[in-house]
């Protein structure tokens, strides 16, 4: 089968490819034509190839976008995580959290464990997937975030910074507990927590849980939110960036350390009454 555009016929393609915004489409167009011609293809064929070229580059830049947009400017993903080299972790149960159900229910996943055990990858990896699936993210370190909360509270822009950070379908925030929080910033980030709390979806790394916001009553009713809809992920193990200078690793730093799920709140009210025995057995 041969096809021969006339000139005029091409030309007008061209000028509505131009006018379409279709450039990947225009710039394919020449040797989609040579494969009619050769018989490699047919005509609604060589369409939905065309359309399939300039769909892949839209979706590449709306990724793109969407990724520098949340703050991701490093990509991991799941596929380049060495799950064998954290046992504990459960491969299965990350490859679920991949599928988004969480997002869309609003819930939080803590991922805990010791630094360098892959807890910012992993959260990094599910925010890409989320960009993919076409949600909207957020990627910030507590601290960046603390920051701009309290930047904005003394420009008196609180209240429009609060809802800019709620925008996002899935917010993640990380490295809870490497670095002190400025006072009133634990007060700060509760706001936010409450603004999303199941409004939208969140992903928490910490080694040290929320004791580092200092105020109990503060880190009581934070974990009262962030633990109400939550998926915990405990990560034991060594860390990944040591594992090629292991023998250069103190021998303390080196043993495993453990991060508990940050504890559920206590509940209020008077504490139970002794029973009679209690005294007599101790």
């Amino acid at each position: 089968m041969t096809i021969h555009a006339a000139p005029t016929t091409l030309d007008s393609i061209k000028n509505s490819l131009v006018a379409l915004r279709m450039p990947r489409a225009l710039e394919v167009l020449d040797a989609t034509l040579r494969r009619i011609e050769q018989g490699e293809i047919d005509g609604i064929e060589a369409l939905d190839q065309l359309l399939i070229e300039e769909l892949t580059v839209r979706e590449s830049r709306r990724i793109k976008t969407a990724l520098t947009l949340g703050r991701l400017t490093t990509v991991k993903t799941l596929a380049g995580f060495d799950f064998a080299f954290q046992p504990s972790l459960d491969r299965q149960r990350i490859l679920a959290l991949a599928e988004l159900t969480f997002v869309d229910r609003a819930e939080v996943v803590h991922l805990l464990g010791p630094p360098g055990t892959g807890k910012s990858h992993l959260a990094t990896a599910l925010a890409v997937e989320a960009v993919k699936a076409g949600r909207s993210v957020y990627f910030a370190t507590l601290a960046d975030i603390v920051t701009s909360l309290a930047t904005a509270e003394r420009e008196g822009q609180l209240r429009q910074r609060l809802r800019y950070l709620c925008r996002a379908s899935l917010l993640v925030v990380d490295e809870i507990g490497y670095l002190p929080v400025v006072p009133g910033g634990g007060n700060l980030f509760f706001q936010l927590v409450n603004a999303r709390y199941e409004k939208g979806a969140m992903i928490l790394t910490s080694n040290r849980g929320f004791e580092v916001f200092g105020d109990p009553v503060v880190a009581t009713a934070l974990l009262d939110r962030l633990l109400h809809h939550a998926v915990v992920i405990q990560i034991e193990g060594s860390s990944y960036r040591l594992r090629q200078h292991a023998d250069l690793v103190p021998e303390h730093v080196r043993s495993k350390a453990h991060i508990s799920p940050p504890p559920a709140p206590k509940r209020r009210g008077r504490p139970p009454e002794k029973k009679p025995d209690d005294h007599d057995n101790g």
